[in-house]
């Protein structure tokens, strides 16, 4: 199982190494990545099956599809690169488009809903807990005195407005990272319910993977992470899995000099024991 399919990358790596039996089962919460995988890997004819789902939702995919547990699974929890490179998924404080966020558009919640609507203690709340940003209250300030001359509704705007709300000494500080990278972070995670969601992939994983079968999980930033860490310690704890990553695999300086986008990627394993 790819729980996050995208446009079909892993899923490529995972079915050359396979057994010729082996059966894909993919999942993806965007209809127009599920389009272009269904292309890329026509290769494959019977051995993939593609699933509109979260994928949190590996269980049920499981039920439907009528299959044992999987021998594979694997889910990267960053965003798909068509996504952010898409100006129109506003995912991007580099390029502008509507403020947006989401993975699924079929969902009712963006991330202009959100910056109009919270109150500045509940935008500084989810800036301060998804993004770790430390100027929150600052930003949050700044954020409801904006919206109060005009509706935010572009990505290019919402940047504006957190670049000016940090101080420059802090700017000049962080070299590299955007002054807006965390709070795009904290409110694409709270538009996708992503923590939410991984939590609930991690309470089924178990049921959902056979005995001996192994899990990969690739996180992007220290809040999922540190769910994935205890959880996989904890089950180590109680002798029902063991680790394959004794520390998280990280890219290569060749991958991040071709794959700028992976370096902040944590891979951690386990294989099942009983």
């Amino acid at each position: 199982m790819d729980c996050t399919v995208g446009t079909g990358g892993h899923a490529e790596l995972l079915l050359q190494h396979a057994p010729g039996d082996a059966v894909l089962i993919g999942i993806d919460l965007d209809e127009e990545n599920l389009r272009i995988t269904r292309q890329h890997l026509s290769q494959f004819g019977r051995r993939v099956r593609l699933f509109h789902a979260n994928f949190s939702d590996l269980g049920e995919v499981l039920d439907e599809a009528d299959v044992e547990p999987a021998d594979v699974v694997l889910a990267d929890l960053g965003a798909c690169s068509t996504q952010l490179d898409d100006p129109e998924r506003g995912l991007s404080f580099q390029v502008d488009g509507p403020l947006d966020m989401r993975f699924d558009p079929e969902m009712s919640t963006t991330a202009e809903d959100l910056v109009n609507k919270l109150s500045e203690k509940e935008l500084a709340d989810l800036i301060y807990a998804y993004g770790g940003e430390r100027y929150s209250r600052r930003i949050a300030r700044a954020i409801v005195a904006a919206r109060k001359r005009e509706r935010i509704e572009r990505t290019t705007q919402l940047g504006r407005i957190v670049v000016g709300a940090i101080p420059s000494i802090v700017r000049r500080r962080r070299r590299g990272v955007h002054p807006a990278t965390r709070t795009f972070q904290a409110l694409r995670i709270a538009v996708n319910h992503e923590l939410r969601n991984l939590e609930k992939f991690l309470d089924v994983l178990p049921e959902a993977l056979s005995v001996g079968g192994r899990a990969g999980i690739i996180s992007f930033h220290s809040l999922e992470d540190q769910r994935v860490k205890r959880c996989f310690a904890d089950w180590i704890k109680g002798g029902s899995v063991r680790s394959l990553t004794r520390k998280p695999i990280t890219p290569t300086t060749e991958e991040m000099a071709t794959n700028p986008r992976s370096r902040s990627g944590k891979l951690r394993g386990i294989e099942k024991l009983r």
